[in-house]
């Protein structure tokens, strides 16, 4: 059985770590699934979202899967080895977006993971944590990008103690966008991947790099990245087709040109 499923369901592709029984755990075969899904997924132009989940009830991902990295190494060496380029999940590399579906346990490099996703929305079983401390490990991917996604105190706090907090509290903070009944989570995913979908996806692709851009640049360097994608932007035929249907008040027909 793989360790990571994809699938296809028109537009959207479903990325599933399929670990139930090591609670999703991150292990060498998920590493090497969740890289070739990504590939995959921003190589077929017809696929515009992908969902990101666990398999089973129980978890998103608990983290790196501590067995396997004692015996095989420290796990920032492993890391590094793998991705090739920098300690990030593989997700933080894609052009299009995607959404986690957290639908149990997100934690240590499970939490990293789902930081590295565009849109999170929880299960209220959901639960969030940076436990790395208490094993002597580094949350990195996460000291980097939590900061900015919920207040430094609050940040600070979860990767200090070790401490989880639920769904509720997780939507509080600004951690997910939306926290919905169990049973109604990959749904709830689904019709927000469909949103995006029914958009124009040069405009979507090119949202996603100047938010990402704009977290470390000042704004006068993204504004200037901003007109240049603008200009490039006003020759396709995307551009001319929104407006006119705009005017003739039907929907765009985007081609992605």
């Amino acid at each position: 059985m793989s360790a990571v499923l994809f699938e296809k369901k028109g537009k959207i592709a479903f990325v599933t770590i399929n670990r139930p029984e090591a609670m999703n755990a991150l292990d060498r075969d998920v590493h090497i699934g969740l890289d070739e899904a990504w590939r995959n997924f921003d190589n077929e132009p017809e696929l515009c979202v992908a969902i990101l989940t666990g398999a089973g009830d129980k978890a998103f991902s608990a983290g790196e899967d501590l067995k396997q990295v004692e015996r095989g190494g420290p796990i920032g060496d492993f890391s590094a080895n793998f991705t090739g380029r920098y300690l990030a999940p593989s997700v933080d590399r894609t052009v299009k977006p995607v959404i986690a579906a957290i639908n149990g346990y997100c934690l240590a490099g499970g939490l990293e993971l789902a930081l590295g996703c565009d849109i999170r929305i929880s299960s209220e079983r959901a639960t969030f944590g940076c436990p790395e401390v208490r094993w002597n490990l580094l949350h990195g991917y996460g000291a980097l990008r939590l900061p900015h996604m919920v207040p430094m105190s609050v940040a600070m706090e979860m990767m200090l103690t070790g401490d989880q907090i639920g769904a509720q509290e997780a939507y509080r903070i600004g951690l997910v966008s939306r926290v919905v009944p169990h049973d109604k989570l990959m749904k709830t995913a689904e019709e927000i991947a469909l949103k995006i979908c029914d958009n124009a996806p040069v405009a979507i692709r090119i949202t996603k790099e100047l938010v990402h851009r704009g977290l470390n640049v000042p704004v006068t360097e993204g504004l200037r990245l901003y007109a240049a994608y603008n200009r490039m932007m006003s020759t396709m035929e995307d551009s001319r087709e929104g407006p006119r249907a705009f005017a003739e008040k039907r929907k765009p027909n985007f081609k992605g040109r």
